[in-house]
């Protein structure tokens, strides 16, 4: 049986971040079995963290952002695919600064300080998401697919073709990853750009502080003041910007990627669609089918009972960030006796009510194992604007925004038909079981 790894000590690499140019640096921990790859904003006066994984994508140009709430952290993409490339299950790793340093613009020294460290197994089994049918996105002329392939390892091809751009021939590479291969083959090739892309960044205030000497800037003749390392280097580049984007999926992928022009917004959705895969995977696993939260699993999770579960199916769940569940508003609901007799409408406290149990259940998969429930603790920014009525369906929504070991915050939508009929944002308390 494989077992999960993680590292045997500490580590570190510092630097200044490749957009924002600020000086930067992560420390690199051992963690737990289950833990996963988990970034921490160590800089904040509350240290927030941020699991690597697809539900914490955000928003970013030519890099890869993960988020919590408000707090990100940027360029995280060489040290993922360092740490998928090695095949460590579970670390920590306290970032000071907004985003990642970037050392030589490659994952070279990430790689060369996590293999420094050494791993180690911990006795808990490895998981893995191996390929069974074919994924894919396509956007125009660029595409990126995972394929059934070897159930031992990851082949990765990609074609990359700039079309009739002068000093950027096509370059097409293929690779088996593994640790070797990812340290004699992958791990230095640097980030590149064009000339022309180069200056509309700086003029955009980004990467002020990068010379040419300090990654590829290419122009008609090749590289400006530096030399290609390889002469693809730049496809190699890129098959390390999708490793470390796929890394977000969260278990080592097996199989086949064939990309064709792909940039980090194609990889970061295939990795999306692959980490829907492996929940849906998980689901069948653990309770023997696709379906998510019935009526009959809520209950087993939430202490609600009639006239007061107002909640009656989970139709998607997207880890501890976000989940959208069903209230079936009825002409036999209790309450519309007398609010009000001719003019039955859902009292707006009770949608309320409906929403902080869906985001309960939401927080109720961090707290299956820990002997602790949440309880609602305020409500914030609540607005009421729609009129709720027997024959409606509610869509009740919530996101996490924030949390932490003790307290829960998420921002909550209630909907029907599209229209939001209310939103608040509310706030729990983690407390033990036996104190309710």
């Amino acid at each position: 049986m494989k077992r999960q790894k993680t590292i045997k000590g500490e580590g570190k690499v510092a630097g200044k971040g490749l957009f924002g140019g600020e000086e930067v640096s992560v420390v690199f921990k051992p963690a737990s079995v289950d833990t996963g790859v988990v970034f921490v904003r160590a800089d904040l006066d509350e240290p927030v963290r941020i699991p690597a994984l697809a539900t914490h994508i955000g928003p970013s140009d030519r890099r890869t952002r993960l988020c919590n709430g408000n707090v990100s952290i940027d360029t995280v993409e060489h040290c993922l695919a360092a740490i998928a490339s090695l095949g460590i299950d579970n670390i920590y790793m306290e970032v000071f600064g907004p985003e990642l340093p970037a050392p030589d613009a490659s994952a070279a020294e990430f790689y060369s300080v996590l293999k420094g460290i050494g791993l180690q197994e911990q006795e808990a089994p490895h998981k893995e998401f191996v390929i069974s049918d074919p994924i894919s996105v396509v956007q125009g002329e660029s595409s990126i697919y995972a394929l059934p392939g070897p159930a031992e390892t990851l082949e990765i091809s990609y074609d990359l073709d700039y079309g009739s751009q002068p000093g950027m021939a096509r370059q097409i590479y293929s690779c088996r990853v593994t640790p070797d291969s990812f340290g004699k083959h992958l791990a230095s090739a640097r980030t590149f750009l064009l000339e022309e892309e180069a200056k509309q960044l700086q003029a955009r205030g980004i990467g002020a502080h990068i010379r040419p000497t300090d990654l590829l800037v290419i122009n008609a003749e090749g590289p400006i003041q530096n030399r290609y390392r390889y002469p693809n280097e730049c496809v190699r580049h890129k098959i390390v910007d999708v490793i470390g984007d796929l890394a977000l999926v969260g278990r080592p992928i097996r199989g086949r990627i064939v990309a064709t022009k792909s940039g980090h917004s194609l990889n970061q959705e295939l990795a999306r669609k692959m980490y829907s895969e492996v929940l849906r995977r998980d689901r069948i696993e653990k309770f023997g089918t696709d379906a998510l939260l019935d009526i009959r699993r809520i209950q087993k999770i939430l202490p609600h009972r009639y006239p007061f579960l107002l909640v009656d199916r989970i139709v998607e769940i997207n880890g501890d960030t976000s989940i959208k569940g069903i209230k079936n508003v009825t002409c036999n609901e209790h309450f519309f006796q007398g609010h009000f007799p001719g003019t039955p409408i859902m009292p707006g406290v009770l949608i309320v009510e409906a929403m902080a149990q869906v985001s309960g259940l939401l927080f109720a998969q961090r707290l299956e194992h820990t002997g602790k429930l949440a309880v609602l603790l305020t409500m914030d920014q609540v607005k009421l604007r729609k009129a709720v009525v027997p024959g409606d369906q509610l869509l009740l929504s919530a996101e996490t925004i924030r949390l932490r070991r003790r307290t829960a915050h998420c921002q909550c939508t209630a909907t029907v038909d599209g229209v939001v009929a209310a939103e608040a944002e509310i706030k729990f308390m983690l407390i033990d079981d036996e104190k309710v």
